[in-house]
């Protein structure tokens, strides 16, 4: 039985679906103070799967999924798992100065009071999330499904980490497509100029694709994508795994110069048109 959270309703009907699981009524609202009323309509079964992506805002659907976490535990079901595609409060794993939260571990520790068994995550920003939690946790890589979208609609691309961080996601999609793949490097011509260019291939009237776990404010990939313009890229895909675009992330993209900007489904977004829901379902069938 699949539950979906009022932040991954969409994704969670399409999981149900193609598990051929039965889709389980939620009721949520906001009282006129802003807290939030949840109840869960219909009988339970005794293995049940709540899908709640905690994107902003992040108070607001991390309270939800405590709420009908805590509720399917006190109506006795022995099986809960929770699939949350994109983790909210992950940036801070641990602590890096004197008294700083680790809010990941704050949050794992509150899921876990909830009554979860399982947690399913997509590309968590830092895998050693996983080690927080004291019940299995598992990190999904949408890396499969991007590819499988990209093979449909280009030839071959260059595929290109925007840093050497996110170097991995490249060489999985690469490796899948059959294509090459690089990542951007910065070299320091002076005190005060700084050169940022591919370490190893060009990229003059090649197809490229920029990909990355999260994008977010947008900087990091209009600064690639100026580098790719002025190097000659012919075509100039952008695409993420989380599409979390604050403010106006996806229009200074566009107005840099990328050609088409595509993100997955694990948050709600104008460019989610990649679905994780056949990924996680797979993933949920298998365990």
């Amino acid at each position: 039985m699949i539950i979906g959270g009022s932040a991954s309703q969409k994704l969670a009907a399409q999981i149900a679906k193609k598990m051929g699981e039965p889709l389980c009524p939620l009721e949520t609202r906001k009282f006129p103070d802003g807290e939030r009323y949840i109840r869960i309509n219909g009988k339970l079964e005794d293995n049940v799967t709540v899908v709640q992506s905690t994107g902003y805002p992040q108070d607001e659907n991390l309270i939800e999924l405590f709420l009908i976490l805590k509720t399917l535990q006190n109506m006795d079901v022995t099986n809960i798992r929770a699939v949350i595609p994109y983790f909210g409060y992950g940036r801070q794993e641990r602590s890096f100065n004197p008294g700083e939260a680790i809010s990941a571990s704050v949050i794992a520790d509150l899921i876990e009071f909830s009554g979860v068994s399982e947690v399913f995550c997509i590309n968590l920003h830092e895998t050693s999330i996983c080690n927080l939690f004291n019940v299995p946790t598992h990190n999904l890589s949408a890396m499969p499904v991007i590819a499988e979208y990209l093979d449909n609609c280009r030839d071959m691309p260059l595929l290109l980490a925007p840093d050497h961080g996110a170097i991995n996601f490249a060489m999985d999609i690469a490796n899948i497509l059959g294509s090459e793949y690089d990542h951007l490097e910065k070299k320091r011509i002076s005190p005060d100029l700084v050169e940022t260019k591919t370490k190893n291939l060009d990229v003059e009237g090649r197809e490229v694709v920029i990909i990355d776990d999260i994008i977010s404010t947008g900087g990091t990939i209009v600064n690639a994508i100026k580098m790719l313009k002025e190097n000659g890229a012919s075509n100039i895909t952008v695409s993420c795994v989380h599409p979390v675009l604050v403010d106006d992330a996806l229009l200074k993209i566009f107005a840099a110069g990328a050609d088409e900007v595509i993100g997955t489904d694990t948050l709600k977004s104008e460019i989610s048109v990649v679905s994780v829901a056949e990924l996680v379902a797979e993933a949920l069938k298998s365990k």
